[in-house]
């Protein structure tokens, strides 16, 4: 359950900071409002770096084999 909260947690993040960037391009917002969402995206920004991280170091984990880490391409297409 934990793996499923940490990616929604990821995907609330992304989807946050998404609004908070649309928001901020829109130039409708007063300075005072700006700075808040700009802290916020900060944060934002610095959670999902942090998920990705670790998201890394799990996939560097799965794939070391006898000790040695062995680099593998990774496909992101669906095989059909």
């Amino acid at each position: 359950m934990a793996r499923k909260k940490a990616s929604l947690d990821f995907e609330q993040s992304l989807a946050d900071l998404q609004t908070l960037v649309e928001r901020l391009e829109n130039g409708e917002l007063s300075l005072e409002d700006s700075l808040t969402a700009f802290e916020q995206g900060i944060r934002l920004t610095r959670d999902c770096q942090g998920a990705l991280a670790e998201a890394e170091q799990k996939v560097q984990v799965l794939l070391e084999k006898d000790g040695e880490l062995t680099e593998q391409p990774f496909d992101v297409e669906q095989p059909e």
